[in-house]
């Protein structure tokens, strides 16, 4: 019978989330600095990371909720900012069916990173599947949740100009997209990103372009998903001659 949850698990999980620790603990302070500095403690800022846990919704959040923005506005709004969740989600199905009661937190605290190592780290020889997902789940929002109290602590003892430093978020999907652009041999969705987001900015105005520019996004890669699939395995056919 495979061991669940041990110490040894642990510690190997712990190891291969070092990176995410790394990020998760400096953005996670970021957050809690801006969150305490609209007026919100780090009760707050634990609730939020603890509750909600949705890394740059999160930033959207403080503004949203400072501004006195309605339920419906944040709702859309945390759905188009989450929207790749969705196809986190469903690529998901297989690895969650048999995890039982550990099944509803896995769903919740699948961000980018989570499903970047659970879906790259092979599962250590013996170990529970589920117990492994789990672990790397928990130990990822447990270092973003050290951050927001970390950050909102921080706020309340020293005072110094947050202005730019909401901009934490936006510079690491930045270095995420430069990577995958240059680790990527089809560069086609990132163009269509980058270009459906450019002309609704146009269209729309700053304001209102982030929902159209996730609908474009969504149909247009949807269309050109057969011909990604089709060259895809092309290549692979390549490879293997």
């Amino acid at each position: 019978m495979k061991p669940k949850i041990n110490a040894a698990l642990l510690k190997t999980v712990v190891v291969k989330t070092l990176p995410v620790m790394a990020g998760y603990l400096v953005l996670g302070t970021g957050f809690g600095i801006l969150f305490e500095s609209k007026g919100y403690g780090f009760i707050w800022s634990l609730l939020m990371s603890t509750l909600v846990f949705a890394g740059s919704m999160q930033y959207v959040a403080i503004d949203l909720i400072s501004g006195g923005a309605s339920l419906i506005s944040m709702a859309l709004m945390t759905l188009m900012v989450n929207a790749r969740h969705l196809f986190y989600g469903i690529s998901m199905v297989g690895r969650y069916r048999e995890a039982g009661l550990k099944k509803p937190y896995l769903m919740f605290a699948l961000t980018d990173e989570t499903y970047s190592l659970i879906c790259s780290e092979p599962v250590p020889e013996g170990a529970d599947s589920h117990a492994f997902y789990f672990l790397i789940s928990l130990v990822n929002q447990c270092y973003w949740v050290s951050g927001s109290i970390a950050g909102a602590l921080l706020g309340s003892l020293i005072t110094f100009d947050t202005a730019g430093l909401d901009f934490a978020m936006t510079a690491l999907f930045i270095s995420i997209f430069t990577e995958q652009w240059l680790t990527a041999k089809n560069h086609l969705p990132a163009l269509i990103g980058v270009g459906a987001t450019l002309l609704c900015l146009v269209l729309f105005g700053a304001e209102s372009f982030l929902i159209p520019a996730m609908l474009v996004i969504i149909t247009a890669m949807c269309s050109i998903r057969p011909l990604i699939e089709k060259t895809e395995a092309k290549e692979a056919q390549d490879c293997a001659e």
